[in-house]
């Protein structure tokens, strides 16, 4: 089991990648999940914003990050403070993408919250402006 401070320097690093990458680094996400990881979005598969249904498992934490990359391209994904306590890490950050359809673009403030268990990710639970998505991806 890590540490608080591990699996903060373990997300760090990911999310480094993720915003350098602009999305490309999926394989990063997924080696650091556990098989029956459980993700959740606030969006939860709302129109516009289909592949954010909620999943049990690494393939259907991959269908997420398929969708979102199908629909949106990266602008940044910015961290600025990471809250640790016993297997559980919440991130506070903001991000912004553009619609591949519609050209515009979301800038939202986002907290991410994770759950660890033996050195793998088994919880992922995202706070964002759903609102402000679904309206940059209506035509």
């Amino acid at each position: 089991m890590g540490t608080p401070a591990q699996n903060v320097a373990i997300l760090k690093e990911a999310y480094r990648q993720w915003h350098d990458t602009r999305g490309a680094s999926v394989k990063v996400w997924l080696d650091l999940m556990a098989e029956d990881v459980k993700v959740r979005s606030l969006a939860d598969g709302k129109p516009a914003a289909s592949f954010t249904t909620e999943g049990n498992s690494k393939e259907q934490f991959k269908r997420y990050f398929d969708g979102l990359l199908a629909e949106w391209d990266m602008i940044h994904y910015k961290t600025d403070q990471f809250i640790a306590e016993g297997d559980r890490v919440a991130m506070l950050g903001s991000t912004a993408w553009r619609n591949r359809r519609t050209g515009r673009e979301v800038h939202t403030p986002k907290a991410d919250f994770w759950t660890f268990r033996d050195g793998k990710i088994v919880a992922f639970y995202e706070l964002y402006d759903t609102a402000a998505l679904i309206a940059a991806a209506q035509p």
